[in-house]
Order: C-alpha cells, then structure tokens, then sequence
C-alpha cells in the first residue's frame, strides 16, 4: 500500500479525554474515531489489525477441531426466557422491541441461541463431542464505557460452545480450549496468564480468565511469580489426547493465579513463598467456563444415551475478546514514540520509507523494494508521501511496524538501504536484496 492512497488520518495531539495509553495511541494512529459512547468505527489501520486477530482466532480453533459458524447480533427474548436469564441479566442488556411488539434483545451471549440451534438438529450421542464457535458483534450497555475499545458497549467477541454427553468428555473441552488459547495469545506476541475465575451471570463451577499484566487493567491480580515463567511455545498437541490436554491445563492452572473476586488470602500465603507472592493490575482477554447442565436442562437440549434413555448435554462457552485484544497488545507493547506491533498482529510487514521522494534513484529503489516484498507475498507500507524525514519516521513509529526499510541518497550511492527494528531500534545496513531476504526469514520464523 502506498501511503499517498491510503487512508490514516493520524492525530498531532492526544485528545483530552483518553485516559489510558492504548486508547491515546488508537486515536492518535488513526485506528478508530468514536461513533458515540462506547462505540467506535474501526478505520483502515485498526480494521486490518482486528482482522489480523481474527484470522489467527480462526485457525487456532480449526486447529483444535472446533467448527465456526455465523449467529445473529439480535435474539428472541423468549429464548432467555426459557434459560431463566431474561430478567436476571441486568441493565447490561440492550432490550428492544420490533414493529410486531415482539421482545427481542442485542446479544451479549450466545448460550441460548445456540443451545436452541443443537437441540433443533441433535438428538443422538453419536454426534457428540461437538463444538460451534463464531466471531460475531456483540453489545452490552456498559454504565461507564471508558478506556477505548477496552471497555466499549460494542465489541467483536469469538464465543464458543461444547456439547458433550458427559461431564468427564465436557471437562477434555474446557481443558482443549485452555490449550488453544494458550496458543492463540502467544501467536499475537502475548503472555494471558489463566486464572481462577468467577462465573459471574453465565454461571459455571469450572472457569479460568485469561489476563495480561498491565497496570491499566481493570481487574486486581494475585499470583504466584512462577507462572510468567511459563510459555507453551511451538509444542505439539494431540487436541484428541485426553493425558496431554490434561497436562498442560495443570502445567499451567496449579501454580496459584487468581483475580479479586476469587482471591484467598489463607490459601495464598500458605501456597506462595513470600518471594513469589506478587499483585498487580491485569487485562482479561478471554475467559473458559463449564456449566454442565445449566442451560440443556431447561431448554430440552437431550441426547439418547445408547442405553434406552435421554440426557441433558453438558456444555461450556469459552470467550475471546477479538476487539479487545488491539487495546491489551498497545498496553503490553509500546513506548514513548508510539505502537510496536509484535509481527503476528501487525497491520502491515514492513515500513519503507523515501528520504528524497521524486528524486529518481531513491525513487527507482523504494519502487523496486515494494515490488520484491510484493512478489514474495508480503504486505509493505510505502511512505511515498513529499514530506520531511522527521514527519516519516514520526509515523511510522506511532504506528508500529515492526520493520522499517528506509531509503536515502547516500545510501544509495553506497548501494544499500538501513533496515531498522521498531523494537529495539537497531539499525543496520544492507543491500536491497538483502533486505528482503531478512525479512522474509523475520516471518518464516514466525
């Protein structure tokens, strides 16, 4: 993309009312621009990144055998009903009424759509185990929405849901979506920290919040320092290995790691040697929860046995906070200059940028970079804007692409170009070709 035919409306000045980085940050990169409280227009630069998420949320789920589909934003009412949540659910929930005066709402879940889609198509244990998820909108009318898309009332949610006809086999999913989420928030350049939970309003004996570490998280942490110690990395899983699933769910979960809301001080302090006792501030990005029968029960959702008889399915929804995941990765991963997106996320591979725009020889080499990094598939930003150096790389560090080419007179003379790592910010000086061929290996790696 050429930057003279884009679209990225970047602020000067941070608006007075961002209270936390990654929201200054947003604005400021000409990511979003706000709709009305709590909602937001995802512009080109942060709609790329978003899909980025998603498309890894996508193959990380497929990869654990779990199938997508699409649901509606808005539901029937009588479905909540029936699960006993209509009125339960608070002033969160967004209740609308069509031109028939029918109840309808805006989803903030999906348990009973969904539980109303199996019970409608599945009726024996043969087709079990089974696991639907989609990325869909969703909305909650949040009483204070603040802090950017991290705590907006519209946001892009995956949530998933398993049936099973036991809580034995139900327990396996909830243990293979810790292990594909652990994968999932690695792949974006994170560490999200599964901690003991609370159920809040979908309920559930068995659930872990996934949290990032950030002193503008919402949520109040303790911890055993042991746990950030702990990466899954390139491992190998058999997601149909109950052992292996198992494992990893108590590599990961026994050390002790709680939120506020489930926070024992007795069981802390007797479990965490006073060296490793930590507490701080964490970003939820996802949260896995088992609540057996909760929603089967009454709305019918049955299965034969193979024995003669009915059951109700177990289930569990397991959530991830697509939207919200722009905001954690900006509050994990910037400085003083700007964004620094890790590579698995980033809008675009790789920055170039024209020291001397219109000046034939540097010209002819940033056309031939952004061919090259083309031909090989990749996605560069090329600065050919008649502006200043210093407004260049003022940009392109606010919006953190993770490598930048630039092109210079002098360089070009010499017959290389300096490749730059918005990282650590070393430079070094390599021909064209060369440049490529490194970035090719940056991504191969990854």
């Amino acid at each position: 993309m050429r930057l003279t035919r884009y679209f990225l409306p970047v602020l000067k000045e941070t608006p007075a009312d961002a209270q936390i980085v990654s929201h200054r940050l947003m604005l400021r990169a000409g990511m979003i621009k706000q709709a009305s409280a709590g909602i937001y227009s995802w512009l080109p630069l942060g709609y790329r990144v978003l899909r980025n998420i998603e498309r890894i949320v996508h193959e990380e789920q497929e990869r654990a055998g779990h199938i997508p589909m699409l649901m509606p934003t808005l539901q029937s009412a009588d479905l909540w009903r029936e699960s006993g949540r209509y009125d339960d659910y608070g002033e969160e929930m967004l209740r609308i009424r069509d031109r028939h005066d029918r109840d309808m709402l805006y989803g903030p879940t999906n348990e009973e759509l969904i539980t109303d889609i199996f019970r409608s198509h599945v009726t024996s244990y043969k087709d079990l185990p089974l696991t639907l998820y989609h990325i869909q909108w969703k909305f909650r009318d949040e009483i204070r929405p603040r802090f950017g898309v991290m705590r907006g009332r519209e946001f892009l949610m995956k949530d998933g849901y398993n049936f099973d006809v036991s809580k034995e086999a139900a327990l396996h999913a909830y243990n293979r979506h810790l292990v594909s989420y652990l994968r999932t928030y690695e792949r974006m350049g994170l560490q999200a920290i599964p901690m003991r939970a609370d159920g809040g309003p979908i309920g559930g004996d068995y659930t872990h919040e996934f949290l990032v570490l950030a002193e503008t998280g919402e949520s109040e942490v303790f911890y055993d320092s042991a746990v950030t110690d702990l990466t899954f990395g390139d491992r190998e899983i058999d997601y149909d290995d109950v052992a292996q699933c198992q494992g990893v769910l108590e590599e990961f979960t026994t050390r002790y790691a709680r939120t506020d809301e489930t926070h024992d001080e007795g069981v802390f302090h007797s479990q965490v040697p006073e060296e490793r006792r930590r507490s701080a501030r964490g970003i939820e990005v996802g949260q896995i929860f088992y609540f057996g029968t909760k929603y089967s029960e009454p709305m019918g959702a049955m299965v034969d046995d193979g024995q003669g008889g009915r059951v109700p399915v177990h289930m569990g929804s397991h959530g991830i906070g697509v939207s919200r995941l722009l905001g954690a990765i900006i509050e994990a991963s910037h400085d003083d200059k700007g964004i620094i997106w890790p590579e698995g996320v980033t809008p675009f591979h790789v920055g170039i940028v024209n020291l001397r725009q219109g000046e034939s020889a540097t010209d002819a080499a940033c056309e031939g970079l952004y061919a090259g990094l083309k031909a090989r598939g990749f996605d560069p930003l090329y600065d050919d804007r008649d502006e200043r150096a210093g407004a260049k790389f003022a940009t392109m560090d606010l919006i953190g692409l993770p490598w930048r080419i630039t092109v210079g007179p002098r360089g070009i003379e010499k017959g290389v170009v300096e490749l730059t790592s918005r990282r650590t910010g070393e430079s070094e000086e390599v021909s064209a070709e060369a440049a490529v061929e490194r970035i090719a290996e940056i991504y191969d790696d990854r």
